[in-house]
Parts: C-alpha cells; sequence; structure tokens
C-alpha cells in the first residue's frame, strides 16, 4: 500500500525519535513542489514533537522538494544527502540540523 505524501507526514511523529531529540528545540519544514504540493512544519521542544500542517512563518530549517522524492527518502529507497547533492532536495537555513534529521526520525514503514 502507497501512502500519499500528507499521510507520510501526518505518520512522521510516530517515526520521532524523541530520545535523539532530547534539548533540541527546533522547527523543521517541508514545502513539497509537484502535483501534491503541501507545506508541513514539525515542532520539536524538550524531545516533543508535533506536526504543523501548512507549516510555520520562520522554521529553523527548510527542505523543498518533489513528493516523489521525498517519499523515496522517508522510505529509505532515496539517500537524502545525494538528493542534496544532485539538487532533488533543496535545503535552506540551519545545515546543521538539517544533517540530524535522519537521526530524528526512523525511515521505512
Amino acid at each position: 500500500m502507497t501512502m500519499t505524501v500528507g499521510e507520510l507526514f501526518e505518520a512522521l511523529s510516530t517515526r520521532f525519535d524523541s530520545d535523539a531529540a532530547a534539548g533540541l528545540n527546533r522547527t523543521l519544514q517541508w514545502k513539497i513542489t509537484d502535483e501534491d504540493p503541501g507545506v508541513w512544519a514539525f515542532e520539536m521542544a524538550d524531545g516533543q514533537g508535533r506536526l504543523i500542517p501548512g507549516g510555520v512563518d520562520a522554521p529553523d530549517t527548510t527542505f523543498t522538494t518533489t513528493g516523489a522524492t521525498w517519499m523515496a527518502i522517508a522510505e529509505g529507497r532515496q539517500d537524502a544527502m545525494r538528493a542534496f547533492m544532485t539538487g532533488k532536495l533543496k535545503v535552506k537555513g540551519d545545515m546543521m540540523l538539517a544533517m540530524k534529521v535522519p537521526k530524528l526520525f526512523r525511515t521505512g514503514f
């Protein structure tokens, strides 16, 4: 069964590793730009995480990509660093925070 981009973001909090996020008070944001566009933010505070559909005004890090690329990264079929290096994934803001994302969320379903 294939999830939609929206369903994938709704499932994000179930894949959040609160131990890895201990002490982080930051907000990540994803901007999906293709046929199923949307913006989702994920706020981390004191080891807790919450999804914010529609995004926020001032995230610490923003990822911009297509739904297909994001699904492949989230499902573990695409390496996020390779997607970034080939221009499929754009990152704006705190690059150190962006590098921690693979540790903050478990991939695969």
